[in-house]
């Protein structure tokens, strides 16, 4: 599917998912999707909070509840890397329980298929479009839609206790963050951010459990691409004698971008076999 494709079925099914509820903060639950055969096999839920009623702001999700036991299995957090990338991205094709259907483009609506390995047969999950001004969350004046990490933490921990206020009988649910790529970063902030509220007695009490992370990334290469080389190792990708050429040619080095012959040479091997 086409880039340009792509957009276009995001802002056909999101319009159709939202029912522009920018004017308002009421939730609303989807039955039934553009490209779909039939009712939905999973409830799914979509709606705004508001998290700074001075400047206007409000973060919209989706809600997708667990196809176990809603009551009792974790609830999940997820958000999606970028930072800028909707959440829709995370819905569609990475652990939600929707799939395209990848056929060449005919010059039809592309259509939709059930995901059978989706995350929500265990968890309960938040699909969180952040920072604001990505997907359909916004601001109502356009320069507080340039946020740095920590404005964006906090709006999300707001967004988090507000929706657990909304939504009361997940309360006591076992709670997580999770997120790949950047998201991946801001999940261990974000839990950090709980946990202070926690041990500030920050009502509501949220039941956190942990977070998980995908590739997560945190901008520095020396921690981002360095340890690639212990953990293929420990993985049983690579040698022991590869490992230890690496670690004793390479020290000081950022393996992207290494300055000396041998430590070049070791890692063209090392990139080679994964």
């Amino acid at each position: 599917m086409s880039p340009a494709l792509n957009i276009k079925f995001f802002c056909l099914v999101v319009l159709y998912v939202s029912r522009w509820p920018c004017l308002h903060t009421a939730a609303t639950v989807v039955n039934q999707l553009p490209g779909f055969q039939g009712l939905l096999p999973f409830r799914l839920e979509t709606g705004y909070v508001m998290v700074d009623k001075r400047i206007g702001t409000e973060l919209f999700y989706y809600f997708v509840e667990s196809e176990n036991e809603p009551s009792k299995d974790p609830l999940l957090l997820w958000l999606t890397g970028g930072p800028g990338c909707s959440s829709f991205y995370g819905l569609y094709e990475e652990i939600g329980p929707m799939r395209f259907n990848r056929i060449r483009y005919n010059g039809t609506l592309p259509t939709l298929n059930y995901h059978p390995y989706t995350w929500t047969k265990i968890f309960n999950i938040i699909f969180l479009d952040w920072p604001t001004g990505t997907g359909f969350s916004f601001s109502e004046h356009f320069e507080y839609q340039i946020l740095d990490d920590y404005q964006s933490i906090n709006q999300i921990h707001t967004f988090l206790k507000q929706w657990l206020v909304d939504h009361p009988n997940f309360l006591l649910n076992p709670f997580y963050v999770g997120g790949d790529s950047y998201g991946g970063k801001m999940a261990t902030l974000v839990s950090y951010k709980i946990a202070q509220g926690i041990e500030a007695f920050d009502q509501p009490l949220i039941n956190f459990k942990g977070y998980l992370i995908g590739n997560p990334r945190t901008g520095i290469d020396e921690i981002d691409i360095n340890p690639r080389v212990a953990h293929a190792y420990e993985l049983g990708i690579i040698s022991h004698e590869l490992k230890e050429l690496i670690e004793r040619h390479c020290v000081g080095e950022d393996y992207l971008l290494p300055r000396t012959a041998l430590c070049t040479a070791h890692l063209k091997v090392f990139q080679k076999v994964i």
